[in-house]
């Protein structure tokens, strides 16, 4: 079994980019940093640093292992951080960035409850549907729908939503259901003039006969008979459980999204930002679990 001290000394140096500054950061010798991860990779059996004079390079397998070390050291300083701070209240403003859709659905509970938790404390939401830059804005957590990219943001995993190819009942009573392996033929709602869908693992390019700059419209066009729509299942649950819109191609969805909490650190990681993740993982993930939305069967 690998010691969880060398899995948290590899995340340092790749995120250090440096023996001798991890060690400064862990406060050991460069000497003890290279022989525990030349222990750790002949434990493993892998190659997980590439060495030279003057950079190191982090090889494949290095890479995915860091992710893992990475998210297994943020644990530790989470638990030592609560323990630091005990059952210290939160006050003062928080805020938080979400997109749009998913603020306006999901986050009004959470915040409730954390308000009605923490009555010296003050949220400030922010909806925009775009990456936010979390410490230019001054933002203390942002919900991030999707993969992430920046990866010196903390991030803690809430789920996963769905995303589904629909139409409604009255577009498959009138074109029949539409051919996975050639949906060009289709009459398809999309994002942009041109576009490449993926369905049972065939590419196609579609030509919609709709575009739009906004899910819900895609959502509402689809449900009204315009076409096929790509959609997550945070917009179109509701309209898939009474019937007014149909999975197509089987149970599986066309794509998980996942969602994430981010926030800038996880030093020193003040009791509102802690709390708030609490209560977002508390109050969340029941929503995505399933693949797709309960009670929903394909077409």
């Amino acid at each position: 079994m690998i010691p969880p001290a060398d899995m948290v000394l590899f995340a340092t140096v790749v995120r250090e980019e440096s023996f001798t500054r991890a060690a400064l950061k862990l406060g050991i010798t460069k000497q003890t940093v290279s022989e525990r991860i030349r222990h750790l990779e002949e434990r493993l059996g892998v190659r997980l640093l590439e060495r030279t004079t003057r950079r190191l390079r982090v090889t494949g397998a290095g890479v995915t292992y860091s992710e893992r070390c990475a998210a297994i050291a943020a644990l530790i300083e989470e638990a030592n951080s609560e323990v630091q701070q005990g059952k210290a209240a939160p006050s003062g403003l928080l805020r938080v960035s979400s997109p749009v859709l998913y603020g306006r659905r999901f986050l009004t509970p959470v915040i409730a409850r954390y308000l009605d938790l923490y009555p010296q404390a003050q949220v400030e939401l922010v909806l925009a549907d775009r990456r936010p830059h979390l410490i230019e804005e001054g933002l203390d957590v942002a919900i991030h729908i999707g993969p992430l990219t920046d990866s010196s943001l903390v991030a803690r995993k809430l789920g996963e939503s769905s995303v589904h190819f629909v139409a409604s009942p009255r577009y498959l009573a009138k074109h029949g259901m539409p051919d996975a392996r050639d949906l060009r033929s289709a009459r398809c709602i999309g994002f942009s003039a041109f576009e490449t869908w993926m369905a049972e693992g065939v590419k196609t390019r579609i030509d919609p006969v709709l575009t739009v700059n906004d899910l819900e419209l895609a959502c509402e066009a689809a449900i009204a008979g315009v076409g096929i729509a790509m959609v997550p299942d945070i917009l179109c649950g509701d309209a898939l459980r009474d019937g007014r819109l149909k999975v197509l191609f089987g149970p599986k969805p066309a794509m998980l999204r996942p969602i994430h909490a981010v926030y800038p650190s996880r030093s020193n990681l003040p009791p509102k930002v802690r709390l708030f993740v609490e209560a977002l993982s508390t109050l969340t993930p029941q929503r995505f679990r399933a693949a797709r939305p309960r009670g929903v069967s394909p077409a």
